[in-house]
This record gives C-alpha cells, structure tokens and sequence, in this order.
C-alpha cells in the first residue's frame, strides 16, 4: 500500500473519530448548559407564579368572588410552560368556576382535590412531589416517555388550617424541550462525522500524494542504480524536505561504503591471488633443496657422519627460510588488508625494549643498546608495528655481523647494535624518531631504494628478501617514514632512520589514513 493512501486512510479514520470524540465533549457542556437555562426559566417563571398565587389566596382570603376570579384566571395562563400545584383555602369561599366537570388542561386550569389547583404540563401521578424544593430539584423517576421533570416549591401566604412553614406552591417543568435540542445537535454531530471521513480521506490523500512527491522522486532515480553493472551514483538535487533529503545522504553513504567494501573485496581477493603466486615462485627453490636433500638421505643410508650433517644443516636452513618467507608474506598480506578499527595508541619506549628483550631471548649473542624515551604514544596496529621494529633489529644484528671488505680474515666485525628512539618536533608536530645504528659494510646509495622491494637479498643473505619490505609497509601505514644513510659518525655500518607522527594522549577518536595497500599486489 502506498504511503499516500495510508496516511489518507489513517486520516479518513483518526479525524472523525477525534471529531466524534471533542463533539461529545462539548455535547456534555451543552447539556449542562441547557439544564442551567430550564432552571433559570424555572425559577424565572417561579416569580411570576409566587406572585400570581399569592395575588389569589388575598382575594380569596379578603373575599373578594370577582377579583379572586381574575387573579385566578392570572396564575393560570402566567406561565403555561411550566406546570404547578396549588394548595388554596378550604372553605365556602373558594371560587371554584362554574360546576362541572374538571378541565384539565384549559386556559382557566382546573380544579382538583378540594382547595387544590393545578395547571400547565402534568406529570404522571406515581411521580410524587417532594415536601420542600427550594432550589430546583429533579424528581425521582420519570414518565413513562422518559420525561423528566424539575420542580422547585414556595411558600405564599398560609391558607386556613396549613402549618405556616410549609410550602404550598409546587411549581414543575418537563425536560422535553432541552432533550429536543439534544437530539437534533447528536444527530447533526453523527452527520458531520459521517461526511468527514469521506472528505477527510480525500483531502489527506491530495496533500500526502503532493508531500510525497519529492521521495517518489528519489525512488525512481534509486530504482536505475545497480552497483554490480555501472558506476553511476545517485544525483538528488535537495527537496526542502528534511527527511527525504536525509535519506538521499543515506543512500549515498550506503554507495559509497558498498564501493569502499567492494574496493576492498577486489583488494583482499587481489592480495590472496599475489599471496598464491609469491608463494609458489618463492618456495620452489626451497622445497627443491629439502627434496634433493631428502634423497641424498635416501640413497646414501651409509653416508658419512660430517656429510650426513651437512646435509641436515642445509635442511634445516631451508625450512627455517621457507617458514620465515610463509610468515613474511603473511605479515605483508595482513598489512595490505588490516581495517581503521586494528589501530589503537600505544607507547612507542615499551614496544621498542620489548621487541630489543626478544631478540636477545633468541639471539644470546647479540649486543643491543637501547635507549628509548618514554610517554612516546603512537596511533599504531600493535602488530604491524612490532613486526617492523622486530625485522629492523634483526636485520642490523644480521648484517652487523658481517665482515668489511677492509677487514682481514682474522679480523671480526663489531656485532653490536645501538636502538635510539627520542622525541622531535616537525612542523609544529610531536614526532617520534628512531634510530637502528649497526656495523656492518653498510647499504650503498644506489641501493637505499631497492632494498625494500620484494625479495630484495644480497647473496650472502640469509633472510627472504622481505624483511625490509615489511618495514616499509608497516611505516608507511603508520603515516611515518624509513631513511637510510650511512653512520654519522664515519665508522662502518648504517643507520636506519624512522619518524613517526606522535597523538599524545591515550584515547585516540581519529583514524590516521590508510596508505599504500599494494605491497604484496605490486609489480616488482
């Protein structure tokens, strides 16, 4: 169902239902108000009839025939709304009319027990009067058409043998008239909600089909984008309509983060597919020594004990060199395809001594110096980091050991290494630097570049190639950047120089961007 004809129906519904509702509500106060006005008329007529009794019972009293009749014939027709009932005086006196019959509802009223008179509206005779109203009251019960009826009482002037506190005017008014109007205003009220449904309904669909127009829009431009087939993005020129705007901005973002997370997929599969062929190029050398070995083992069972431990030397060498390259080019694979949420501050002094205490842990002939400032936090991927800090000590201890070309053969080279980290500032910003100082022959300047490529080795290298790749990677994610040059002090050796921007605080709320995500996938 449309949105227009459901906020037409829901209005169609809601209106005359809260129509009905505040109807009612004022239909309450109209009868309260209708019920105010009958007894304001009744004691209005109240008046006139106390002083038309009271006119009557004096002529009566004063014996006076034709002015008793006149005044009686007053009472009668004084208010011939409003019925009453009076209590006259007992005795030869009474100026009944004529003698006859009684008349019961006639201009000149009518005569009932002996010394009472009543006239206008009658009420049914089980409906009894009470003994005093002073204000008006409603009687117990109604008529048998559902009339009720309002009465008050007076007290005129005390005929012969009545108590002179007790009223003897009865005057009552029929609740037929208000109850007429009550009627005609439910009816007029029943009518109007019946004919504001239709209406309503129609209005609200009119307006909500011009309210809606601007998100039927959006849908037709939305309902041509497919991401899997074009390129094509969602143009939404603003509508002044705060919620289809926002949700022409969602719709965007959703876009672009579906071409983020495909970018990515085409990534991930991209670096698996490298993953697969550096791998199988790079262990066919390894896996063919270990299988030459192998068979050496094979044929030759009486093979020479320093033979036989040459050979397992060189199988070991070749399996410790095929785990570190699997392990290298699953490091550069996760480096490729780490997320913003894998990075989090750390202290940048306790990450380089703890990476200093497990080289001396599998190396215990290594001699590092290390001298790392502290409070040094860093936006960092705890592992991507550490894997660099990691191969760049390893390889100055590697190369470290190595012998200069000046050096004779009795000669050994210094095998220590001096890890310095200190805090700078760069262009008004905190940054970290840090230094790996070794004694080895040193990197010549026309290879400074090349020795972060891919399987990058000297020949009397013993690692992969990918050590300082992984360096590179990890300190270009990291917003940071690797030098080489040579020691400055002029002796043998190099210097590996990183800088690294510094946050400063513990919570970091910011991701630094990610920056080249091709390590594994590019071209040599």
């Amino acid at each position: 169902m449309r949105l227009s004809t459901r906020i037409a129906l829901s209005a169609a519904v809601i209106v005359p239902v809260l129509a009905l509702a505040t109807n009612y509500l004022l239909l309450a106060w109209f009868t309260d108000d209708l019920r105010a006005e009958q007894e304001r008329q009744l004691r209005s007529r109240a008046t006139t009839l106390t002083h038309n009794a009271r006119a009557y019972l004096q002529a009566v009293e004063a014996g006076h025939p034709v002015a008793a009749r006149n005044a009686r014939h007053r009472l009668v027709v004084s208010s011939p709304d409003v019925g009453f009932r009076l209590n006259g005086p007992k005795g030869p006196n009474r100026p009944n009319g004529p003698k006859g019959p009684n008349r019961p509802n006639g201009p000149k009223g009518s005569r009932g027990p002996q010394g009472v008179i009543e006239a206008g509206p009658r009420r049914d005779a089980a409906l009894s009067l009470p003994a005093e109203a002073k204000q008006p009251v409603f009687l117990d019960g109604e008529d048998a058409d559902g009339t009720k009826w309002l009465v008050m009482s007076r007290r005129v002037a005390p005929p012969n043998g009545t108590r002179p506190d007790r009223p003897n005017l009865w005057m009552f008014s029929p609740d037929t008239a208000y109850r007429a109007q009550l009627s005609r205003v439910r009816q007029r009220i029943l009518t109007v909600a019946l004919l504001s449904a239709p209406v309503t309904g129609a209005i609200a669909w009119l307006i909500a089909s011009r309210a809606t127009l601007p998100l039927r829009r959006l849908q037709h431009r939305a309902n041509g984008l497919d991401p899997r087939i074009t390129v094509l993005r969602l143009e939404h020129t603003p509508s002044g309509v705060t919620e289809v705007d926002d949700l022409a901005g969602t719709l965007r973002t959703v876009l672009a983060r579906y071409d983020e997370q495909a970018a990515r997929a085409g990534e991930a599969l991209e670096t698996a597919r490298s993953f697969a062929a550096a791998a199988s190029h790079e262990m066919r050398n390894p896996l063919t020594s270990m299988r030459t070995n192998l068979d050496v083992l094979t044929e030759y069972p009486d093979l020479d004990a320093a033979d036989r431990q040459e050979v397992l030397a060189d199988l070991a060498r070749e399996q410790a060199r095929l785990l570190g390259l699997l392990g290298m080019l699953r490091t550069l694979a996760q480096g490729d395809l780490v997320e913003a949420d894998a990075f989090t501050s750390l202290d940048l002094g306790e990450l380089v001594r703890a990476s200093a205490a497990d080289l001396r842990r599998s190396h215990p002939g290594a001699r590092l110096t290390v001298r790392a400032a502290d409070g040094l936090l860093v936006h960092a991927w705890h592992e991507g980091l550490r894997s660099a800090v990691d191969n760049l000590l390893v390889n100055a201890w590697t190369h470290g050991r190595t012998k200069t070309k000046t050096q004779t053969p009795t000669q050994t080279g210094d095998a220590s290494v001096e890890v310095t980290l200190r805090a700078v500032q760069e262009a008004g910003a905190p940054a970290a630097v840090l230094t790996v100082d070794d004694h080895g022959p040193g990197v010549p300047p026309a290879l400074r570049e090349a020795v972060f490529r891919r399987f990058h080795r000297s020949r009397d290298s013993p690692g992969s190639g990918l050590g300082l790749t992984l360096v590179a990677q990890q300190i270009a994610l990291h917003q940071g950047r690797i030098v080489v040059s040579d020691r400055p002090d002029g002796t043998p050796g190099a210097r590996f120089e990183v800088r690294l921007p510094v946050t400063g605080v513990q919570d970091v709320t910011h991701t630094l961007p990610l920056l080249c995500r091709d390590w594994l996938t590019a071209a040599d």
